[in-house]
């Protein structure tokens, strides 16, 4: 390995001969380094960059001033057992698993390493949760909560017919634009992970809501920015609804409509899937529309519908 350690500071990525590194703040330095690799080389989405640089951040802080070249595979199971500790999710540990993986293969290329110890690191299996999933007589009770005396109740009626009408995450209505949404054709694009589009169909109930909102309380909130906003949803001070408000409203309605307190924007997501399956829609029809990379993502959904899955153990095998 090199012998260039944690305390020297990242050099911008550069195609011409390499410049001396200088000795400046070394964690903050690496940290937005990465970010920056992350965004404009392997053009991550932007929530990944935050979640992987995070990550790193929290890695480099455990090092105490450790080189990166005197790390020993016993070194980094030593810090995934520290993240044991703290109890952090399977989840979250296998992510900072991965985090380490993509920030060690940085450092090889900027050629302060050569080997990548974190490559030996294998990932703890979490265990594969059931999606919460609202139960579809409780859909409209959720999608109706918004009432009049709510400041932005059609806003909001909107955000909730876009996210069950379409299954997107969070973060993808948070950035749909006017021009993404088709109403005569009836779809919308969404952009997910890594920018990758997809196209969506859109019901009447959501089409319906949209428009509403257009016609009244966009117009007003748009007003207040400038230059005018290119969002769908936007804020009360117009700007982009972000993310973080989604899921403060998703929880505000829910509790209001008498659901579940662990529902969120993504159990809307769960929910369009397993209901979507549950009436008879094709698998590989849902991962597509999902923006699923792999159809085992898909499949769990199948696991959800247990009554469904008596009816017809009930109805076709000759032992039921």
């Amino acid at each position: 390995m090199a012998t260039t350690g944690a305390q020297d500071s990242p050099r911008s990525r550069r195609r011409g001969p390499r410049q001396p590194r200088q000795k400046v703040d070394s964690r903050r330095s690496w940290a937005a380094s990465f970010a920056e690799y992350l965004h404009s080389e392997c053009h991550m989405a932007a929530s990944t960059v935050a979640a992987y640089t995070r990550d790193v951040d929290r890695f480099l802080q455990w090092l105490e001033g450790r080189t990166f070249a005197s790390l020993t595979v016993r070194d980094m199971s030593d810090y995934i057992a520290w993240l044991h500790a703290r109890k952090l999710a399977p989840s979250s540990v296998t992510r900072h698993v991965v985090s380490l993986r993509v920030f060690f293969r940085y450092l090889q290329l900027e050629s302060v390493l050569e080997d990548n110890v974190a490559e030996l690191l294998s990932s703890p299996k979490a265990w594969q949760r059931i999606p919460q999933v609202v139960p579809a007589h409780q859909i409209d009770d959720l999608l109706t909560a918004p009432r009049r005396h709510d400041p932005l109740f059609r806003r909001d009626r909107a955000l909730l017919e876009l996210l069950y009408a379409t299954g997107c995450r969070a973060s993808e209505v948070s950035t749909l634009g006017l021009r993404d949404v088709h109403f005569d054709e009836r779809f919308c694009v969404c952009h997910g992970k890594g920018d990758k589009q997809r196209v969506v169909p859109l019901g009447e109930p959501a089409i319906e809501a949209v428009r509403r909102y257009l016609a009244s309380e966009r117009g007003d909130l748009a007003a207040k920015a400038s230059p005018a906003p290119d969002w769908l949803l936007l804020s009360r001070r117009g700007k982009q609804l972000r993310r973080e408000a989604i899921w403060t409203l998703v929880k505000k309605y829910a509790r209001r409509a008498g659901v579940s307190a662990e529902v969120s924007p993504h159990s809307l997501r769960h929910s369009f899937a397993t209901h979507m399956l549950s009436g008879g829609a094709d698998l590989r029809l849902v991962q597509e529309m999902l923006g699923h990379a792999s159809i085992a993502t898909t499949q769990r959904y199948t696991h959800v519908d247990s009554d469904r899955l008596k009816s017809i153990h009930s109805r076709f095998h000759p032992r039921a």
